[in-house]
Order: structure tokens, then sequence, then C-alpha cells
């Protein structure tokens, strides 16, 4: 190393120390000493403003519905008035998304899903998330999560100066940055007792954190059960972002004196009330599935998988998957080919891969093309199936189709079934398909958790659905007036 990349180097270490000592604050929330000086308010401001629009775009866009916006908003600002930032502008949205998550971004902007509504059974629930993700504004942990990713950014630049090497530089800047994607556990906690103070100041019952965290929990593990394997378990959800246990939210509420709350706060049956009639499940656009079916209202078309597959219907792609290894992708090519299939199958889609047996099929009517490859995969050897499907508007929808070596055989007449399940919607019948709703209704005499979830829409699992949606547990008894939740389409 040469005499001038030394002092370089020296250089930036010397910036590192000074950005370091007179970035650090006083924590308004915590009244800890805390590293966000890189990042003003009105930075934040500016931040939050200009993320909006594109948070909006990823999940969905803002429920449209503003009177569940207006009431999420009214919890939220009574909330907001009693944090350590009052005079801090907040703005609240209920995204138009079926995952259950919440989170914050710097300048006040506090999102939560209609999935997560959904969900909740109460105003404390919604009010003790609402409150954790306003603690973590209080506590500008985001600004502090800003401040440190750029200090990470100054070793990967003195790494680049030592090695010479840009890409190492870079590659380095991107390892902080996937650091920094998710709080600290002491951010969670610090949210969590923040928000434990804002619920007690408000009346609500802040217990109401714990209860909802159960119902995580409980939902997380029927999905797993769904899924038919506990590691297939949906990692999207708000645990994902927020790695929280019911002992450290109970350890919140003692420090934050949580239990000295008279007459709390919980509204169940006023809380349901708002949601009655909330979508539950995919938007139109993204299509429905009902069962082993995947159907689109929108683009016009259906298909149906084999028995013991469990369907996601992800941003950019259905995916199927059984726990003992099968896997089926659905998905639609984003660019136009005007070619015949079987040139688009071999020389479009997979021109890298060695394709065996290629060739053009009819499905329903619509010109398609198959060809079968092997490849190594993280997990192994796999055979995949790859079925590309014009339909009569010109798009090409694409299956590709994952199986075991040993399990190919097995698995062959179901994926022959799924793709010529295939086939393309009237406008009739496109028209008879209808979201999912939350209906709320009351407990009859004579009512029972099996009479009740009879009437879920669903073609399976539907006491266990019923029993995690309503926060109940298996032992629970229902009484006559008592309100509870069901999904009708």
């Amino acid at each position: 190393m040469t005499r001038k990349t030394w002092r370089s180097l020296y250089l930036a270490l010397l910036a590192v120390v000074v950005v370091a000592e007179s970035g650090c604050s006083t924590n308004p929330a915590t009244g800890e000493s805390s590293f966000t000086g890189l990042m003003s308010e009105s930075d934040e401001q500016s931040i939050g403003r200009e993320n909006h629009p594109k948070i909006l775009e990823e999940f969905g866009g803002a429920y449209p519905d503003q009177q569940v916006q207006q009431y999420v908003s009214s919890l939220g600002n009574l909330l907001a008035r009693a944090s350590d930032r009052p005079n801090q502008q907040f703005t609240f949205t209920v995204l138009d998304s079926p995952i259950v998550n919440a989170f914050a971004v710097p300048g006040g902007y506090v999102y939560v899903t209609r999935g997560l509504l959904a969900l909740a059974n109460n105003e404390a629930e919604v009010s003790g998330v609402l409150a954790h993700e306003i603690g973590h504004i209080a506590a500008r942990h985001s600004a502090e999560r800003y401040s440190k990713g750029v200090l990470l950014s100054i070793p990967a630049v003195l790494l680049g100066v030592v090695t010479g090497s840009q890409e190492v530089a870079n590659l380095a800047g991107s390892a902080g940055a996937a650091y920094l994607q998710s709080y600290s556990r002491d951010q969670e906690y610090q949210a969590d007792l923040l928000g434990v103070r804002y619920l007690s100041r408000t009346n609500y019952d802040p217990y109401g954190m714990a209860s909802f965290l159960a119902q995580l929990e409980a939902d997380d593990k029927l999905d797993s059960q769904l899924a038919g394997s506990p590691e297939m378990a949906d990692q999207s959800n708000i645990m994902a972002s927020h790695p929280r246990t019911g002992d450290r939210i109970q350890r919140a509420i003692q420090e934050a004196g949580g239990t000295q709350v008279s007459n709390p706060i919980v509204e169940r049956d006023l809380y349901l009330h708002k949601i009655d009639g909330l979508r539950y499940g995919d938007q139109p656009e993204e299509g429905y599935i009902r069962g082993r079916r995947f159907a689109h209202p929108t683009l016009r078309f259906e298909f149906e998988v084999p028995p013991g597959f469990y369907m996601r219907n992800t941003s950019s792609a259905v995916v199927a998957v059984r726990a003992d290894g099968g896997q089926i992708v659905f998905d639609r090519e984003s660019q136009r080919f005007n070619g015949g299939m079987l040139n688009y199958l071999v020389d479009e889609w997979a021109p890298r891969l060695e394709l065996r047996d290629a060739e053009w099929i009819d499905v329903n009517g619509l010109e398609g093309a198959t060809g079968t490859a092997q490849v190594n995969t993280k997990a192994g050897t796999r055979n995949i199936r790859l079925v590309a499907i014009r339909a009569s508007n010109n798009a090409i929808y694409r299956f590709l189709f994952i199986s075991k070596p040993e399990m190919t055989s097995q698995f062959a007449a179901g994926f022959r079934q799924t793709t010529y399940s295939f086939r393309e919607l009237s406008a009739s019948e496109a028209a008879q398909l209808r979201p999912q709703r939350i209906e709320v209704i009351q407990v009859q005499g004579g009512d029972t958790v099996d009479s009740l979830a009879g009437r879920m829409a669903f073609d399976d699992y539907r006491v266990e659905r019923f029993l995690v949606l309503n926060g109940l547990k298996s032992s629970d008894r229902l009484h006559a007036g008592q309100l509870v939740k069901i999904i009708t389409e």
C-alpha cells in the first residue's frame, strides 16, 4: 500500500469518527443518545412524501373505503397526540393488501393492511399495532437506521480504496443495506415500550398488543398447517419485519405501568361493526384462489391444481406446493411475442436449457407448447416441465412444474390435468366471480362453532379458519348475542 493510500484511509477513518460524534442526539422518546444526525426532521418528511406513492403502488393502493380509512386514522391520530412527538404530522393509510402487515416510514407515515384489520378482533388490538409503529417514529428509529446505513457505506468505500476495486465496494455496501432491512431487537422493544405508554395515555387496554401477537402466531400456525409443512409458513406478514415475543410484550407492559389503566378500552363490538363488509383475500385484478381452483375475473381464465397442492397468490406469480416436494409456478409473460409457441418455448423462455420432447400442444383450443429438462438447484437435482399457452388476446401464460426425479412419474398425471384445465372464461362466467368479504353476524341460540364454520367460503379447514379469524380456542363456547366474523362471497 502506498503512502498516498494510507493517507486516504486515515482521512476517511477520521471522517467516520467526526461524523459519528457530530451525528449523536438525544432521542425525544427514550431520552437516550442515538445517532440520527445525518437525517433532520425535514429530511424525514421529504423521504416520507417521496416514498408514499411508491408504497401505495407496491401494496395495491389505498383501500377504497373512506369510512375504514377515516376510522383507522382517527385511532392513529388519537395515539399520535399522546406520543412523545405530538407536533409530528402523521398520515395513516390502510393498504389494499391481504397480507397481514404494518410498518412506518420517516415523516410520520404509518401503514396497516386490510389483511391485518381482518385478523384483529377489537380496537385495542389495532391500536396496539398503531401505537407500536408510532413508537418507531417517535424514537426516530428510521432516521437512526438511515444514518447508520450511511456509516456502513463508509467502510465499503474504504475497502474499495484499499483493494482498488469498485465492485468490492459496491458489494460491501449491498451487504450493509441488507443488514438494515429490519429493526434491531432493542428498537423493537423500545417501540413496544413506547406503544404501551401511548395506549395507557389514551386509556386503551395495553394487553391488546399481546392478544394480537397471539392472533398472529395462531394465523401463522394455521398457514403452516394449510401448506402441509411448518417451513412453508408465510414469512411476509408483520412478524417477518417485527420479530417479537409475548414475554417481551408482557415485560414492556409491566415496565410502562400499563396494568394501572382503569376501565381500559377494548371495543370489540364497535370494531367488528366497522370492518363488516371488509374485502378479504386478493383483489379482482390479482385473481382469486378458490380451493384448488385459480380464477381471474379481469383476465378471464382459470385452472385447477392437483389434490394436495397448496396455492399462494403472489404479486408476480401463483405458486402451488406440496409438502413432499412438488411445485407449480404459474405466471404471465411480460413481453409480447408474435411467433409460434414452440419457438417461444425453445428460443425465448428456455434458450439455455437442454429441452427434451419439446412439442406443440392444443389446450382447449389455445396454442401451446411443452418440453422437459433437468436442472441442478441448491436443493438438489429437479425435473421440470415447461408449458406455454397463448390466450385469444395474444397474452402468453406459463406453467413451470417442478418435481424430484424419483417423484416425477407420481406427479405426471396431476401436472397434465393442471395444464389441460387451463381455459378462458366467458364474460358471464367472469362476472359471477366475487371477492370474499368479512361478514359480521350475531350468534343465535343453538349456533355452534361447527355450524357457523360451515358457512365459511372455503373448501377445507373451515373450523380452524373460523377459530383463528375470531381469536377463539377449540375449547371456547359461543353464546347467544355474541358477534363473530365469517368469510363469505
